[in-house]
């Protein structure tokens, strides 16, 4: 096993319950997961990162958690999850649980023993107040809960729940919570997983520091200190949506989050595609801090929630709103979008492959969030975030070759320019021209290309404002361009001679470098590597 492998890895985001179903009862499992494998594998991927498996009532998929040590049934039992990491283990990859401790759903055994007793020791694992106070925060859903204090008329008091008024809010300032929560971390690494992926991982720590983050990092420390007892090439990946020059309490010295998740760079990402242009994410490259020795940014496109704008000014946000989300219903909470990539894109191959290419040159460990690979769509006539949550899209046979069952955990797209029938795994496979087959060889030869993780990245200048171009240099080093324009373009690299290097990757063939510059196709990339660099 290699130290530090989360800075060179391919992580990829599966909702277990979408994913593939095993057993017909129109829910994806754990056992759904390990007959996949070796198409992830053909993936590159390096990692999985699975979405809540926990037990719950499931009004907010799973992270409304009422018991952290038990897996749902739905998903099936331990020794499969035991099966899976073992399985997953030979061929190369990693799992990765959700840990979801910022709040519990109130049918938690603590949630229940605590509002029946107001001297009961689970009484204080909670946030409770005669009347709601204003602590400066927000509900994180506006548009659904309009108070983050909800009354409990057993408790006698109100309860704080800055997510849905069935998630009260752990007292993470307590440290027998924060016991708990270590017992169960030992719990699920000892089972052999790789880590966590720390949901709401900002609340939370302000939540440890009684509202104040930095006096809460301390909890991020125990965390690691117990992760690593148990497996010190454990790995932290925290939801972090913060603006950029808060991350350094996150990451410490590489004793807290391994991995933060960079909203930042995310969000000036999509105002870049909107754009056109690549100012705006070199602009958000060059205000993030360095992360430190061990540690790393994670970077994605799109994920199981809204895409959340929040980091981006009134006007900016706006812009991409209008570019990718013209419609009002297209939009959430006042600050995100609630639809996948490729409708964002009008399903365009080019357009995602690029935008593909263009996440896979950044600084930072790349996630995928299942389907994106194929340019799954959204289904809008479902309610909030649930519109880019619907079943993985195998063949064009009933129900997307998800499942055999009559009655599905969420509904298939079975309509538009996106439906099962027309875009699917295996019509993609064979195909070389589409989106699947691109994204294959994206994804494989960033695989290959450890200097990405590992060495610096250095932003080059070229004579054109919709190229994005970076080197990365350590012991190999590669040079990366991406066109987010729509027209074919001739650029010059300033800072980098591109002698000695040979293409290893491009949208389509291209003829020889010159020295009247660099041609990219509209939406097109090209990736360089060092002949002589090490492998």
């Amino acid at each position: 096993m290699k130290a530090n492998w989360h800075r060179n890895t391919l992580i990829y985001q599966i909702d277990p319950s979408l994913f593939f179903d095993s057993n017909g009862d129109g829910r994806g499992d754990l056992k759904g997961i390990i007959r996949q494998l070796d198409y992830l594998q053909a993936l590159g991927v390096g990692a999985l990162w699975l979405m809540p498996l926990y037990r719950s009532p499931f009004r907010d998929a799973g992270y409304d958690v009422s018991d952290f040590m038990a897996l749902d049934p739905r998903f099936g039992s331990e020794e499969d999850l035991r099966q899976l990491i073992v399985q997953a283990g030979e061929r190369g990859m990693r799992v990765i649980l959700e840990l979801v401790v910022q709040h519990t759903s109130d049918q938690h055994p603590w949630f229940l023993r605590a509002r029946r007793d107001k001297d009961s020791v689970y009484r204080d694992y909670y946030l409770w107040s005669d009347t709601p106070v204003d602590d400066g925060n927000q509900p994180i859903f506006p548009s659904v809960e309009d108070s983050i204090w909800q009354w409990d008329e057993q408790a006698g008091q109100y309860y704080r729940h800055l997510f849905y008024r069935h998630e009260p809010d752990l007292n993470l300032a307590n440290p027998r919570v924060v016991e708990e929560i270590e017992r169960v971390m030992v719990h699920w690494l000892e089972l052999g997983i790789a880590g966590f992926r720390l949901d709401a991982a900002s609340h939370l720590v302000e939540q440890a520091g009684g509202g104040n983050e930095e006096q809460g990092v301390w909890v991020l420390d125990r965390f690691y200190k117990c992760m690593t007892r148990i497996n010190p090439e454990g790995v932290l990946l925290g939801e972090v949506d913060v603006d950029p020059e808060r991350y350094s309490h996150y990451f410490g010295t590489g004793e807290r989050l391994g991995l933060v998740l960079d909203f930042w760079v995310n969000n000036h990402l999509f105002l870049a595609l909107a754009r056109g242009e690549a100012e705006p994410l070199q602009r958000a490259i060059i205000r993030r801090p360095a992360p430190p020795d061990g540690a790393n940014y994670a970077v994605w496109l799109r994920n199981h929630d809204e895409l959340d704008l929040e980091r981006l000014s009134e006007q900016e946000r706006e812009e991409v709103m209008q570019a990718f989300a013209p419609e009002q219903d297209m939009r959430l909470y006042g600050r995100g979008i609630r639809r996948r990539l490729a409708p964002m894109l009008d399903g365009d191959v080019r357009r995602q492959a690029l935008a593909q290419a263009l996440l896979l040159s950044l600084p930072g460990t790349p996630i995928v969030r299942y389907g994106e690979e194929i340019g799954m769509g959204d289904d809008l006539t479902r309610p909030e975030r649930l519109s880019v949550r619907t079943p993985m899209q195998w063949s064009d046979r009933a129900n997307a070759g998800f499942s055999s069952a009559a009655r599905l955990a969420a509904p298939v797209i079975d309509e538009g320019p996106f439906a099962y029938t027309r875009l699917n795994v295996e019509g993609q496979l064979k195909d070389a021209e589409s989106l699947l087959s691109r994204a294959r060889q994206l994804l494989l030869a960033r695989a290959e290309l450890n200097e990405v993780g590992d060495g610096k990245a250095q932003l080059l200048t070229v004579d054109h404002p919709a190229v994005f171009a970076i080197a990365h240099v350590c012991e190999a080093s590669s040079v990366m361009l991406a066109n987010l324009g729509k027209d074919t373009v001739t650029v010059r690299l300033r800072e980098m001679d591109l002698e000695g290097f040979e293409e290893m990757l491009s949208d389509s063939p291209y003829p020889a470098t010159t020295q009247s510059g660099l041609t990219l196709h509209g939406y097109g990339y090209r990736w360089f590597r060092r002949v002589d660099s090490k492998q």
